[in-house]
């Protein structure tokens, strides 16, 4: 998972400025609007231009009142109308993409703002409760960059007010998460009360300081932080904690679905068509699950038999979720696991890529402040100013529910050639406007990351039938979403169903499928992209291999799918099938001398 496409979607960055362009060119007036709403959208989002590697707006937040957010969605309304109003015809061929996908972004972040999921501002898997965990993305070196941090201490107590006014807002419209995911927020929050403003996760980055910074300089900072945290933060989320637990979460709904919200299957058809950037009713989605879950479950059952394991599936599952054999010792082991193999996997990439990254990846492990409630792994991309390299996040909690197995199909997944690969490739198309260099379309990353899985097959990593066994359950894992997201937020089912549908085809261990269902019940839609994606990609390279035959070279093939950054799956497609036409079409290579 690409946690970076949740937390901050593409359409959240675009910023939104209106006005009349001055008499140039279309070309000029087009790139003048990207290039001033790019500025536009790191100042309405500091977190996201922090995070991007851009300090200017380190020491704000950002305004999260319902009133900026209405301003930001009729910001959004001109831009369209401004954007209408160019000649797209006058522009070539790379900016009429740029166009489309601008355009497009704007256009379905102003459709989907009517069901207004901004009234639910937090829940188990981040919010303002976790909101410490900025820093780890952050570069401390100079003394702004400590001073910078201390202002968005203080102003803490701020934020929380506005997620307080938004959350009574979802209380009166009936817009909220369902009580049984929002039960673990409380806890989120009480790690944030301390009686020692040392022990607080804000005051980490003060334990340590840059050797550029002085003695005098550290105490005051460190004293300056004590305050902060003691008389600021701290009395804040006292004030969150009560209201959230006595006047919020009693009023969460018991039932989990979208369907039961207003307009709630409007609402997860539109999450539905967004994730996926098709047009697929969840109806037909929920469909291919079902055969891709059926088809997946003959492969599982040849290597039970490969095996020689004596009982059901259902048996199986339990020897791989239980067996020690197939568990860490520690969290240290996890960790030195996945750096291990992350490198036996870097120098094999040049028997299928071309084209590769110059910006490195780490792997670490996911923060204890939020590794309860988080996914196996997360992979957050590299600064866009090259400070801070790509990292896969790895859920080291509870080692003996992380099964050696699913190692090498996740850190194909979340580093290479997964997320890492994409990801940092496409920051370093230079060509490309920056909303599609640093945004993206779930449906074609995620795809990708679960397409890179199947990879490993071709690289020769699989070396066991359990590894194999690992790759089929994180299929059938991306499979089973498929079902129970359609299952629960269109057609009504209760969260027991989904849980006990997820068990009975996979051997994830109980507290991963409790934390997986918890997650699609937070992000409607969201799990359908992985495998609608993975199915796309797999389909254009049979088509390619099809109709090429010895022409196909799947370094090419994969040089096509990513050197043109991100796409909508039926852009990809039509471009796709442009290439296998032109490389049909083109001369032979003529043999070297």
């Amino acid at each position: 998972m690409h946690k970076l496409i949740r937390t901050i979607p593409v359409t959240a960055i675009l910023a939104l400025l209106v006005g009349a362009c001055p008499a140039d060119d279309t070309v000029t007036q087009f790139h003048r609007v990207l290039d001033e709403e790019w500025e536009y959208g790191l100042r309405e989002n500091p977190a996201w231009a922090s995070m991007l590697g851009d300090r200017r707006y380190n020491d704000q937040w950002g305004d999260r009142s319902l009133a900026a957010t209405e301003r930001r969605h009729q910001h959004s309304l001109g831009l369209i109308a401004r954007l209408k109003k160019l000649d797209r015809a006058a522009l070539p061929d790379a900016d009429k993409l740029n166009y489309d996908l601008f355009l497009r972004d704007n256009e379905e972040g102003a459709e989907g703002y009517p069901f207004r999921g901004f009234l639910r501002p937090i829940d188990q898997l981040g919010g303002i409760q976790t909101i410490n965990e900025t820093a780890d993305s952050l570069r401390f070196e100079t003394l702004k960059d400590y001073e910078d941090w201390l202002a968005r201490l203080r102003a803490l107590p701020e934020q929380i007010d506005q997620e307080i006014a938004t959350m009574r807002e979802g209380m009166k419209a009936g817009i909220m998460y369902p009580r049984v995911v929002m039960t673990r927020v409380p806890a989120q929050i009480a790690k944030q009360i301390v009686e020692n403003p040392e022990s607080s996760p804000f005051f980490k980055t003060f334990k340590e300081f840059h050797r550029d910074i002085t003695e005098p300089d550290r105490a005051r900072l460190a004293a300056a932080a004590r305050d902060a945290i003691a008389n600021l933060i701290v009395p804040a989320y006292r004030k969150l904690a009560p209201f959230f637990e006595k006047e919020y979460l009693p009023a969460c709904p018991e039932e989990i679905g979208l369907c039961h919200l207003p307009r709630g299957r409007e609402w997860y058809a539109f999450d539905a068509r967004q994730a996926t950037t098709t047009d697929m009713t969840p109806e037909a989605i929920h469909e291919i699950g079902l055969r891709e879950i059926a088809r997946l479950r003959a492969e599982m059952e040849k290597i039970r038999a490969e095996v020689r394991f004596d009982g059901p599936l259902a048996d199986f599952f339990q020897h791989l979720r239980k067996d020690p054999r197939f568990l860490p010792r520690s969290r240290e082991e996890i960790l030195t696991n996945y750096r291990a193999f992350s490198r036996v996997i870097d120098p094999l990439l040049v028997r299928l890529f071309r084209t590769l990254p110059r910006m490195p990846y780490g792997v670490e492990p996911i923060p204890d402040t939020s590794a309860a409630d988080a996914p196996t792994a997360y992979y957050r991309g590299p600064a866009a100013d090259g400070s801070r390299a790509g990292t896969f996040f790895v859920n080291t909690l509870k080692p003996e529910t992380r099964p050696k197995w699913e190692m090498t199909a996740l850190t194909l997944h979340e580093a290479v050639p997964g997320h890492h690969l994409q990801i940092a490739l496409t920051q370093e198309l230079g060509e490309l406007p920056k909303f599609r260099r640093y945004g993206g379309y779930t449906a074609y990353v995620e795809g990708w990351g679960l397409y890179a899985e199947s990879l490993g097959e071709e690289l020769g990593l699989y070396k066991d039938p359990y590894a194999r066994m690992g790759r089929l359950t994180y299929d059938m894992w991306r499979s089973i979403r498929l079902v129970v997201d359609t299952g629960m937020h269109h057609m009504g089912w209760p969260r027991q169903r989904a849980v006990d549908f997820f068990k009975n085809n996979a051997p994830k261990t109980d507290d991963e499928i409790a934390n997986e269902i918890d997650r699609y019940i937070v992000w409607p839609g969201q799990a359908l992209a992985y495998k609608i994606g993975e199915l796309k990609i797999r389909e254009l390279r049979a088509a390619a291999r099809e109709e090429l035959r010895d022409r196909f070279d799947v370094k090419a093939f994969h040089d096509t799918i990513l050197l043109a950054g991100a796409l909508p799956l039926d852009v990809l497609e039509r471009r796709m099938k442009d290439w296998i036409a032109a490389t049909k079409n083109a001369p032979p290579a003529r043999p070297s001398p």
